[in-house]
């Protein structure tokens, strides 16, 4: 079996996306034009912003795709602030023009992948954060934003909705994050279906060891930051998570 979104097939990790984004679509669909202003549990943020965000994201995705299959370089974003900057100005649009851009950025993204040749998976570009990685790699990063921010349009969709493989693969790559700062010391996320463990930095004379328990969604959960529901410690006190991205 395999435990990691990015050991599957191409086809597989395609598939995976595109399930993703139908799933946020059809979250998306569910509101009505007088409940996008409404605040979400992302600090800051309203429905406006997150879905100006994940259509701008889109676009941005392909922009990789545009310079992997041409070679020319093509940043996800102009300059490091042009990402906030959209995002604000995506949230003053009205709700029928951010529908209009959620189509029209997914349809977009779609078909950059579809026409991609085959060489342009492998070619490098270069993320927003600054990583160097195969365009290949654009297809977690696009799974990872719609299935998370489908729950955080908070219609009707649950981290039990997120496929285990998905799951499995941020609960990877999140403690991977926290330990690259050089936080965690001391966390232990413990899954109690599984009885798999996963220590993030050994604990040290100010972090002590503090086991996180729950289940494979409830510990993807709290570790991205979404809230303790359905995770637990033995001393009954659940702490803030380090912050992942």
């Amino acid at each position: 079996m395999v435990d990691s979104f990015h050991g599957l097939p191409l086809t597989e990790r395609l598939q995976l996306a595109r399930r993703g984004t139908a799933h946020y679509s059809g979250q998306l669909a569910l509101l009505d034009n007088d409940q996008f202003a409404e605040p979400t549990a992302l600090e800051g943020w309203t429905r406006n912003h997150l879905i100006a965000h994940v259509g701008y994201n889109a676009a941005a995705i392909c922009n990789l795709m545009d310079w992997a299959a041409t070679g020319i370089e093509n940043p996800m974003y102009p300059s490091p602030g042009a990402r906030n900057k959209e995002i604000e100005y995506g949230a003053t649009l009205i709700p029928d023009a951010l529908r209009n851009l959620h189509d029209h950025t997914v349809a977009r993204l779609d078909v950059a992948w579809r026409d991609a040749p085959a060489a342009a998976w492998d070619a490098e570009v270069l993320t927003a954060q600054g990583r160097t990685v195969p365009a290949a790699e654009t297809l977690w990063m696009r799974s990872r934003e719609v299935w998370i921010h489908a729950v955080d349009l908070g219609v009707r969709a649950t981290f039990t909705d997120i496929p285990e493989v998905i799951l499995t693969t941020l609960l990877q790559e999140i403690p991977g994050k926290w330990r690259g700062k050089g936080d965690g010391a001391g966390l232990v996320l413990v899954n109690d279906t599984s009885g798999e463990r996963t220590e993030v930095s050994p604990a040290d004379d100010t972090h002590p060891v503090t086991e996180i328990h729950g289940d494979l969604a409830g510990l993807v959960r709290w570790a991205a930051g979404r809230g303790d529901n359905g995770v637990s410690t033995p001393d009954g006190a659940v702490p803030q998570p380090p912050r992942w991205l």
